[in-house]
């Protein structure tokens, strides 16, 4: 995949190009890791590597459920309160239990599933807002499929600096090294792929 997205013809197009772009710089910046790595915390947020990628795979699925379901409400979730909060909470983190290769393939699947729901809907269907929760709008009564669509964008494109920074933090790796390793993109005097560091 290039370093910018591709150049679309229009609105649809342009929002499915600047998502995936964003949905692959989670590949990217967790290029070279091990689970250890992926799990760690080097920075001064408590957030990993791993617990981003379960969160952009979660917050997909969320957006991507409303939607598939619109104009409607997607399916209540039956479980209790509590349970769902849990798991809410579990997908920031990466559990020992869980490996990068796991959570990678996870995200790529939903992945799949976000921009497929893209192409077939319509960009002006209304998305209902859900007024109980606490930090929706408690005067917009619908979204959009194409606000749901930039939404999305954002909160990648948010979540995939958050990498960027932790990886640094790890081992001083950057994004273009990481994109030009993971892309095999032919080295030039501006770009080397990066490649691990050498115990001393």
């Amino acid at each position: 995949m290039p370093g910018l997205p591709l150049p679309a013809a229009d609105e649809r197009q342009s929002l499915i190009e600047f998502l995936a772009f964003n949905q692959n710089a989670f590949f990217s910046v967790a290029y070279g890791l091990t689970d250890e790595q992926a799990r760690s915390t080097p920075s001064v947020s408590a957030l990993s590597i791993g617990g981003l990628i379960k969160h952009a795979t979660g917050v997909q699925q969320g957006w991507t459920q409303r939607m598939a379901s619109a104009p409607d409400f997607p399916p209540p979730d039956p479980r209790p309160v509590e349970e769902q909060m849990r798991d809410y909470q579990d997908q920031y983190v990466m559990r020992e239990d869980e490996t990068l290769e796991e959570l990678l393939e996870s995200l790529r699947a939903q992945n799949v599933e976000t921009l497929r729901v893209l192409r077939e809907a319509d960009l002006a269907t209304p998305v209902p807002v859900p007024h109980e929760v606490p930090w929706f709008p408690k005067d917009v009564d619908h979204w959009s499929v194409r606000w749901v669509a930039l939404h999305l964008i954002e909160e990648l494109t948010r979540h995939a600096g958050h990498a960027d920074i932790i990886r640094e933090s790890i081992d001083r790796a950057t994004m273009y090294e990481l994109m030009a390793a993971h892309e095999e993109w032919p080295e030039t005097d501006f770009i080397r792929r990066w490649r691990p560091t050498q115990p001393a």
